[in-house]
């Protein structure tokens, strides 16, 4: 009987225990848990490096805004992008024309785990259309003939430094632009999209 009940007794310490670890453990899901990824609105400045005219390079630059929406569909690990740019040049060829350039896209994004870092980079492939304005696309000869909607996609990637639970500040974005607006030769251009901004965050940390 005695022995009984000291094993008994026994079990009891050790559920005991067992029961006060596992409490433990699920009273501090910050030290094992991914920390959230919340939905997010980033705004800020955009430098564009294009070669519109055909033939060569005939490279020139662009700059504007660009406003950038992020929704998470799987927490710390991927969210669903919409972004929004748009970029001027008063002189984009030789003969002096401008172009306002538009693009509008949508996709996916990675975001990279990095264990006690205020830093959060990320990689992401958007597709949709650009639009162009201007006189290098429009007026008595105009350049290209689809400058109301062509293909678009953006491929690249950035990082974001953590400012403060509501703020992080997008320390770089970089991506490969392409648009497909008709030019008279291979109806491509290579474009190179820089940015940087503010980006705010939504939701409960």
């Amino acid at each position: 009987m005695r022995l009984r009940i000291k094993t008994n007794f026994a079990l009891l310490l050790t559920l005991a225990a067992v029961s006060a670890l596992h409490a433990q453990d699920s009273g501090k899901p910050a030290a094992t848990d991914p920390k959230p990824y919340r939905m997010e609105l980033e705004a800020g400045y955009t430098y564009v490096h294009s070669n519109a005219p055909p033939g060569g390079c005939g490279c020139f630059s662009l700059n504007g805004a660009n406003a950038t929406f992020a929704w998470p569909v799987m927490p710390g690990r991927f969210a669903l992008v919409g972004d929004f740019t748009i970029t001027h040049a008063s002189t984009a060829s030789t003969a002096g024309n401008s172009l306002t350039l538009s693009t509008y896209t949508a996709g996916g994004r990675y975001l990279p785990r990095l264990s006690h870092s205020p830093v959060q980079p990320f990689g992401q492939a958007l597709i949709g259309f650009a639009h162009a304005g201007g006189t290098l696309v429009q007026g008595a000869n105009p350049g290209a003939t689809n400058a109301g909607a062509a293909f678009a996609a953006n491929i690249g990637g950035g990082a974001d430094l953590k400012a403060t639970p509501r703020f992080s500040i997008r320390l770089i974005e970089a991506d490969y632009m392409l648009t497909t607006f008709n030019n008279a030769s291979n109806n491509h251009q290579n474009n190179l999209s820089i940015s940087a901004g503010v980006v705010v965050h939504f939701g409960e940390r």
